[in-house]
């Protein structure tokens, strides 16, 4: 199940998500050239997502999954067939908002993390940053795969072929390997057989709480506060890196190799921070991934030189790498894995207010200043909100603590 999480998320964040900063100034220049435009379209996807996500995080919980992340891919494959016919920027949103805000909420992280989660309790944090690594493997293929196709057939053309690859390659994989759980092949999370009748219940979990309840733990908001802030800072900076590239004069096709190596070594950071959460205290592993992300940044923002600023985007890669895979080991860890899907689907509108704003402000600051310097200057400052946030999560107590004060 990793490996089927590991090409659902490839499709379903390098397809769109990685390649739309790519896809961005040919866009604008078809729908009036304003980047404030074509960045408030990312945020039309993301606003869908999030009206959606609880109610696609309950369905993760009540229904097959293959079921659920199957609807997910064929919503998307529409979607990205329809970019290539829309004459308006108002059917661009449509298709957005209606097609790949509700697809990619359906079958990306929310629903293959839900499936981790399902499979791993003893290596959920190894298993969720191996997974994790189709993110930052799509960003290491798909920009430079998307400029080639740009360059040669047009950004139309560029939709229609990831319509067709992802209707006719990955809805058949989902519905013939996605399993649920794996109680429904004989097994146990992390992989034990079911030996005997008084084994064959899953390991321990926490108590199953009511969401009026986990809406109002100190901890869900410390995890929503810190992760739409960090979320804003990562879609802004990797939906405007490759413009930022082109207007220091670098070609497109340079510009996505940057990104390529920002993703590269997302893969390094999802692996290792991945295996750090099993180890280390959560709180540890924030201060860790905004220390590396902001330093990452402060590197970018100062460089004029290619090579400096490859090295901050790689920095910042490599922080970006341990997002993924932490959001999904500390709601488990803190919320445990019965409602995961409905956790993940309850924080994702909370999330969306903060997470949204990063990619249109930074839009809005270059069509009015001619540069992204200010917007940049503010994400300084997210960082910091962030890290004072941080030091309100406390850590729930062992489930073997649990159970004898019970």
């Amino acid at each position: 199940m990793v490996a089927v999480a590991f090409f659902v998320d490839f499709v379903a964040v390098g397809f769109f998500f990685y390649s739309y900063g790519v896809f961005f100034k040919a866009i604008a220049a078809e729908f009036g050239d304003s980047r404030l435009g074509v960045a408030l379209g990312l945020t039309v996807t993301n606003a869908v997502g999030a009206v959606a996500a609880p109610l696609v995080g309950r369905a993760l919980d009540r229904f097959p999954l293959r079921r659920v992340i199957g609807v997910g891919a064929t919503s998307m494959a529409i979607g990205f067939l329809g970019l290539s016919q829309v004459e308006t920027q108002i059917q661009f949103y449509l298709v957005l908002g209606l097609f790949i805000g509700f697809g990619a909420s359906s079958m990306g992280n929310l629903a293959t993390s839900k499936l981790v989660a399902n499979w791993f309790e003893r290596k959920r944090g190894t298993a969720l940053g191996i997974a994790a690594t189709g993110v930052s493997l799509s960003g290491v293929i798909m920009p430079y795969v998307s400029a080639e196709i740009i360059g040669a057939y047009g950004w139309r053309n560029g939709f229609v072929m990831y319509g067709l690859f992802t209707f006719f390659v990955v809805v058949p994989l989902v519905l013939r390997l996605v399993v649920s759980h794996p109680r429904d092949v004989g097994l146990l999370p992390d992989g034990a057989l079911v030996r005997q009748e008084d084994d064959s219940q899953p390991a321990a979990e926490r108590p199953r709480l009511s969401l009026r309840s986990v809406s109002r733990d100190r901890n869900f908001w410390v995890i929503v506060l810190t992760f739409s802030l960090l979320f804003c800072c990562m879609s802004t900076t990797l939906t405007h890196m490759v413009p930022r590239l082109t207007d220091m004069g670098h070609d497109l096709s340079l510009a996505s190799l940057v990104m390529s190596l920002c993703a590269g070594l997302g893969v390094a950071g999802k692996l290792s921070f991945g295996w750090l959460g099993d180890r280390l205290p959560m709180r540890r592993i924030m201060y860790i991934i905004i220390l590396v992300q902001f330093t990452g940044q402060m590197i970018m923002f100062q460089s004029e030189a290619l090579a400096w600023f490859a090295l901050g985007a790689a920095l910042f890669g490599y922080g970006v790498g341990g997002v993924v895979p932490s959001h999904g080991n500390i709601v488990g860890r803190t919320f445990g894995s019965e409602r995961f899907g409905a956790v993940l689907g309850l924080m994702r509108p909370a999330m969306f207010p903060i997470q949204i704003l990063g990619v249109p402000f930074a839009g809005w600051v270059y069509d009015t200043t001619g540069s992204y310097a200010q917007a940049f200057q503010a994400l300084f400052i997210l960082y910091g909100i962030a890290a004072v946030i941080v030091a309100f999560y406390r850590a729930p107590a062992p489930l073997i603590e649990q159970t004898r004060r019970q």
